[in-house]
């Protein structure tokens, strides 16, 4: 079977690839930060040399979007130039590279969902260093492709489900943003689309399969819907559901700035993959089933 090579195997999304892979036909080597430091150029060629891969997914990356302010060196080294390093490593071996990216190369102002060709304009330092380890996997050619996503939340991990279903457990009521809109999105999904996208990009001809894709959860929702459904799959579970208050961004001040809009146009996605956007619903039962039997 083909070798698929997937550095971050112990974040959210490279779980749930390392998961899926075999039952795709991939015979898949996963990479913790531990064993790889994506960071160094000479780490990466080691690891691919190693692994002899038919194919590259990076799903690691510095997520901490508020520490990423006051650790800009570090960010900008995972996020700004890993991402040149393992194209690069791909190009070398014309292999397919997947690189995921964020809603947060945007500023969030524009009313409509943004697309591929929109100019990208990060508020903080997160979004800078995801954009610019975009240009860096781009400037590198090769067979790869970028896919900016959002929200993402699994069956284990941290992330906002997970955080909902602790604060849930503790508190009388749960006061949640209700100004910023994007669309939550399970790294099962995610997984699953990037095993679909591939063999396609192995084909030959498939420059037009190359660059920036978009790719998230159905419908758009605030955090605080978000939130209310997340309660609502808790309680049929038995687990304490308060009320959620929806609040302003100006009353839940971070260090990093947040887009207002993250809501991603993902026409060319389903054009040049035949892939669309799932129901974020469907997915979040069964991570809230998750990640109750399995709290850290």
């Amino acid at each position: 079977m083909p070798v698929l090579l997937v550095f971050g195997a112990a974040g959210q999304v490279g779980r749930a690839l390392v998961a899926a892979a075999p039952d795709a036909g991939w015979t898949v080597k996963g990479l913790t930060r531990d064993e790889a430091d994506i960071g160094d150029a000479g780490a990466v060629d080691a690891a691919v040399l190693d692994a002899a891969p038919d194919a590259i997914v990076n799903a690691a990356a510095f997520t901490a979007v508020d520490r990423a302010e006051s650790e800009p060196d570090l960010a900008m080294r995972i996020n700004g130039e890993a991402p040149g390093h393992l194209a690069r490593a791909a190009a070398v071996l014309d292999v397919p590279f997947v690189h995921l990216s964020t809603d947060y190369v945007f500023d969030g102002a524009s009313r409509a969902p943004y697309k591929e060709s929109d100019a990208a304009a990060p508020l903080g330092v997160y979004g800078r260093s995801k954009r610019a380890g975009e240009i860096a996997a781009y400037k590198a050619g090769g067979r790869c492709a970028m896919l900016r996503t959002s929200w993402v939340f699994a069956p284990w991990g941290n992330n906002f489900v997970r955080t909902m279903l602790r604060l849930a457990a503790t508190r009388p009521e749960l006061r949640v943003v209700d100004d910023q809109r994007g669309g939550p999105t399970s790294a099962v999904d995610i997984a699953a689309t990037i095993l679909k996208m591939l063999p396609l990009l192995a084909e030959p001809g498939a420059k037009a399969r190359t660059g920036l894709f978009h790719y998230q959860g159905r419908p758009p929702v605030t955090w605080a819907a978000f939130a209310d459904a997340i309660l609502d799959e808790g309680a049929l579970l038995g687990h304490p559901r308060p009320p959620v208050v929806r609040i302003p961004s100006a009353e839940y001040p971070t260090p990093a700035a947040r887009p207002a809009n993250g809501v991603l146009d993902c026409a060319r996605i389903a054009r040049d993959y035949d892939i669309t956007p799932p129901d974020w619903r469907v997915a979040l039962g069964p991570a809230v089933r998750g990640l109750l039997a399995d709290p850290l």
